[in-house]
């Protein structure tokens, strides 16, 4: 034998022919088990023992053991129809005051953001122009009327000569002529003189009507004249004001009908985040024709506006009541869950567990909505905690101290 050369022994290749023979046996074995597990699955996911968690009708995963809840309870109450829309705050009445005669302001009698009464003083123009054309008419008419009188003497003398035949008739005629000249020239002094106190009376600017002024836009001691295109003064009436809002065309039967029937609709006016009732009004009449752009019409309802808080050109979200029913079946918003294809709440039974009830569903307001099948008032619905429940899941009950209500003050019993 060669130095170097090493021959396996017998007894160093038994080894690993013992190794490649397991290998061989556990194939069948694994085969085997696999099988039993393909069969038995199904069989072991069906029963309800299996681990995993069975699916309630609303597709939520339902849970072992007690549930915590909170739920309130279905009541019977009135609940509004409303219309929505979005509109503006539009003043009933917008004057700009102007100057009806030229001159120099002298003198101003409000503060930027009074309200004013309709007659009170506002502006002073200075006077004393006017003042003068006054004494000048007036003067003027004395004369004429003096030689009026002269006329008429003049006549009445001629006249009872012609009668003694002393005179002519054409003298008289003359004389009659003379007698209604100055008779006009007499009349037109005097238009003259009221046309002066009228612009003694322009001289002294007042409120049109009754209402908030804005800001002044012209300063004292500046001259104004009747042709101005700016005015002096904005005045805008506050109480009352009016809302004009949109609605769409197919809401428009419902109100016509009210309309007709003599009904005065309420109608409310929210903020901007459409959250906050800013006031309270009463519709007053609608546009004479829809816009074809929108499809939709303008109706105007006026407020009171008595806390001032509506103001001209803000816009505010309308909410028109068209009908209210009374002594229905209302429940909070918030225990209603929806699929694709029902709606239905988790009622609580007398056993403290919850069962499906599908119901129908009908006018939704603020936090409240109606109810038309499948609830009666006083019973129990979670309204928290319901993602782990399925039918005749045990819970614990807390009642909810909260008491939903729709923002349109509809009335709870």
């Amino acid at each position: 034998m060669e130095r170097g050369t090493l021959t396996a022994s017998p007894e160093t290749k038994s080894p690993k022919r013992r190794r490649s023979g397991l290998r061989w046996l556990w194939l069948p074995v694994l085969a085997l088990l696999g099988a039993g597990a393909w069969y038995l699955w199904p069989r072991a996911g069906s029963t309800p023992s299996a681990s995993t968690s069975a699916l309630s009708p609303g597709g939520k995963k339902g849970g072992s053991g007690v549930v915590p809840v909170v739920a309130v309870k279905a009541r019977r109450g009135d609940i509004g129809v409303f219309i929505t829309g979005l509109g503006s705050v539009i003043p009933v009445y917008t004057v700009t005051v102007k100057s009806r005669v030229d001159g120099q302001l002298m003198t101003v009698h409000y503060k930027e953001g009074d309200s004013v009464h309709e007659g009170d003083l506002l502006l002073e123009i200075d006077p004393r122009p006017y003042q003068v054309q006054l004494e000048q008419a007036e003067g003027q008419l004395a004369r004429d009327q003096a030689t009026l009188d002269n006329a008429r003497v003049d006549l009445d003398r001629y006249t009872k000569l012609l009668a003694q035949n002393a005179i002519p008739e054409q003298q008289v005629a003359t004389q009659k002529a003379a007698v209604a000249q100055a008779e006009g020239v007499v009349r037109s002094d005097q238009g003259q003189i009221d046309s002066a106190k009228l612009n003694l009376v322009y001289c002294s600017i007042k409120a049109p009507i009754t209402g908030r002024v804005g800001l002044r836009l012209v300063d004292p001691g500046n001259i104004v004249h009747a042709t101005d295109t700016n005015g002096l003064v904005v005045i805008t009436q506050i109480q009352p004001i009016s809302v004009i809002f949109t609605v769409p065309e197919d809401e428009l039967p419902v109100v016509l009908r009210k309309l007709a029937a003599g009904q005065h609709l309420r109608t409310d006016a929210y903020d901007r985040t459409n959250t906050t009732r800013i006031g309270t009004g009463t519709l007053v009449t609608v546009d004479n024709q829809i816009d074809p752009t929108t499809g939709s019409l303008r109706l105007r309802a006026d407020f009171d506006n008595s806390a001032n808080q509506l103001f001209p050109n803000q816009f505010v979200n309308v909410r028109l009541l068209v009908e209210e029913k009374r002594g229905v079946t209302l429940v909070a918003s918030a225990v209603i869950q929806r699929t694709t294809s029902s709606t239905y709440v988790y009622a609580v039974k007398d056993d403290r567990t919850v069962s499906v009830r599908q119901i129908t569903q009908g006018v939704t307001e603020g936090d409240s909505t109606e109810i038309t099948s499948g609830l009666a008032p006083g019973d129990v619905l979670v309204m928290t905690g319901v993602d782990k429940l399925q039918e005749g899941t045990p819970v614990t009950v807390q009642m909810s101290d909260e008491q939903p209500g729709g923002r349109s003050g509809g009335k709870n019993r």
